[in-house]
């Protein structure tokens, strides 16, 4: 059985999918640029949060051979198979979504390793 096998065009569907999409990829990228600042500033518990936060939505692609498990729901309601159909997203981003944020997570989480092995102690 193939993705199309399933298909039936519903830009309303589709558009919801990719709404939803969107708002949970955004609170994972807020998530991912706030890490330093909570970091740096000495808030652990909310660092614990947004590491555990991200992990957590590494540990759904990983289990989904690094797709988004909306991406199969998108599926369903077209036949485009762009980085972005999925997401409102420029292509660019969504073609290097994970190696952008990825590397911006690494660094969070490099600050915090970095502080905690004796960075500044205000």
């Amino acid at each position: 059985m193939t993705d199309l096998d399933n298909f039936s065009a519903d830009p309303r569907r589709l558009r919801k999918v990719k709404l939803l999409h969107t708002f949970i990829w955004a609170v994972l990228v807020a998530a991912i640029l706030a890490l330093p600042f909570a970091i740096w500033f000495r808030h652990d518990r909310l660092g614990v949060g947004i590491s555990l936060l991200v992990l957590g939505e590494c540990l759904v692609l990983a289990l989904n051979r690094g797709r988004c498990p909306l991406t199969p729901v998108a599926m369903r309601y077209t036949d485009d198979r762009r980085d972005n159909f999925d997401i409102f997203l420029p292509l660019w981003l969504a073609r290097n979504n994970k190696r952008i944020f990825g590397l911006l997570f690494i660094a969070g989480e490099s600050v915090w390793l970095w502080r905690w092995l004796g960075g500044p102690k205000s």
